[in-house]
């Protein structure tokens, strides 16, 4: 089975070095079509796989666990991989229309794409330092992609970005470092057991530092400056991509170490993790509402929404890591969504800030409805995915009698619907200030489709989700249950019993 682990990451790579070879021609961009359809398409057949035979390894080179590099996917990581193909896809469609030759011609596609196998690799290695190999995959893709064009806001933005995310990468390795002298392993599977041998109070700086490292990645509070002050800058293509999946794969990490490695004083790092959630919720939220830009908004959101997620692993229970699966998945695709939305209002009316925009809804009716699914899930209305993401972990909090944090779930989604509603307002609903009626017709025939197709591929994916989470659920739980009970993928990875 080495072969179907190993193809998500072989596609991306090939699409960038083809991509890459012809950055000077159109041909670049469909061939990043391609690609991430070509990667779709190996993503579903890894997930195949997955609920046929259950967790799957591939040792690389033929050096057997815990010594080679390991690719492993369970039904987390293949999720992921096929939400990280499906976000993919629709951004290489939506670039059609969004980055310009010059762009192009600078490497955007292979930047692109290289920044997927990054994202690709780090949900299914196996191994720690492989992970922090795709980390800096995605780090150096990611500030190529955040400075393409070269203005002076994108120099600043990208600035910030990269000097935290080194910070982080020193932690990591740091850890690393701290964790392979005290078991001789840095294999997650081995490191299970591993670490029953080390001496626990180091163990326990060494989960904070990953914590913290990963921390940085995921955007939580108070480790997330980097993202507000960067996100709003490069392509909306850019934006997207890296909303929908940067720092998820921080949140990915997290949930992976700490469900299969760091589980042995669950009450000290699980605090922690539960006032950051709380903190990261509100402050992110806060931000959002104290901003007049669309982007600006959405990039403090997505700290906000990172909470939620933090807060199912804070509370550890089965029903709490379901609804963090679930809402991993769900923010993905809305998230992504809603910065695609910016990047069409942007074209059409005229900027993203929302004194200088309006008229939309009168104007251009389909992008409003459009907009409102994604605004409406990221806010918890039913039946859209974000209801049920939602509903999931304040269940899972009031079934603990974590009142407190569910009170904060719950009022922190009411912020959200202040900071949607006031884009409705004065974006879609008021009329553009200097009289102009910006229209979808405006754009050429070519531009409209390659927008609005993925905008609508993912609002119906929404729409799906939340109208039959039933099917979503139980992949939820089932892949909560195997990263509560790692035994098939440590048995998956080493052949043995742990």
């Amino acid at each position: 089975m080495s072969w179907v682990l190993a193809l998500p990451l072989v596609i991306p790579f090939l699409t960038a070095v083809l991509a890459f070879l012809t950055r000077q021609s159109p041909l670049g961009r469909w061939i990043s079509v391609v690609g991430s359809a070509v990667l779709l398409a190996a993503s579903i057949v890894l997930m195949n796989v997955v609920l046929r035979d259950g967790v799957i390894a591939g040792q690389m080179g033929g050096w057997s666990a815990p010594f080679g590099i390991t690719l492993v996917a369970d039904l987390l990581s293949a999720v992921m991989v096929v939400i990280t193909a499906i976000v993919a896809l629709a951004v290489s469609i939506y670039a059609i229309a969004d980055v310009d030759e010059g762009m192009e011609r600078l490497g955007y596609h292979a930047l692109f794409n290289m920044l997927i196998a990054g994202v690709v690799g780090a949900f299914i290695t196996g191994d720690l330092f492989n992970l922090y190999v795709w980390f800096e995959v995605m780090l150096i893709a990611s500030f190529g992609l955040l400075v393409l064009g070269g203005r002076p806001e994108q120099i600043d933005g990208g600035v910030k970005y990269v000097a935290l995310n080194l910070v982080s990468t020193i932690m990591f390795l740091t850890g690393i470092g701290l964790l392979y002298g005290m078991t001789g392993t840095l294999n997650m599977a081995d490191l299970a057991s591993a670490v029953d041998n080390a001496d626990q109070r180091i163990l326990t700086l060494v989960a904070v530092l990953f914590m913290i490292a990963f921390g940085v990645k995921a955007a939580v509070f108070p480790l997330f400056f980097w993202l507000p002050a960067s996100y709003h800058t490069p392509a909306f293509a850019v934006s997207a991509v890296f909303a929908g999946l940067l720092t998820k794969v921080g949140v990915y990490a997290l949930l992976r170490i700490f469900t299969l490695i760091f589980d042995h004083d669950t009450a000290f790092t699980h605090t922690i993790l539960l006032w950051v959630a709380g903190l990261t919720m509100v402050v992110g939220v806060l931000g959002a509402a104290a901003q007049s830009d669309m982007r600006k908004i959405l990039s403090f959101h997505i700290v906000s929404q990172i909470g939620y997620m933090i807060m199912g692993l804070a509370l550890l229970t089965p029903l709490a890591i379901v609804g963090a699966v679930f809402y991993l998945v769900h923010h993905i695709v809305v998230k992504a969504n809603l910065f695609l939305i910016a990047g069409v209002a942007q074209r059409i009316a005229g900027g993203t800030k929302l004194s200088r925009i309006g008229g939309l809804y009168k104007s251009a009716p389909l992008l409003a409805v459009l907009f409102v699914v994604p605004a409406f899930s990221l806010a918890g209305f039913p039946p859209l995915s974000g209801f049920w993401a939602k509903f999931l972990l304040v269940k899972a909090a009031l079934d603990v009698q974590g009142w407190i944090i569910a009170g904060i779930a719950l009022v922190v989604g009411l912020l959200t619907i202040y900071s949607m509603t006031k884009i409705w307002a004065q974006a879609f609903w008021e009329p553009h200030p200097d009289g102009i009626e910006p229209k979808l017709s405006n754009l050429s025939s070519r531009n409209r489709a390659a927008m609005l197709v993925p905008i609508s591929g993912l609002a119906a994916l929404t729409v799906i989700i939340g109208v039959m989470p039933e099917p979503f659920v139980r992949f939820a739980e089932a892949s909560a249950a195997q990263l509560l009970d790692p035994t098939p993928y440590i048995e998956a990875v080493l052949g043995v019993q742990p």
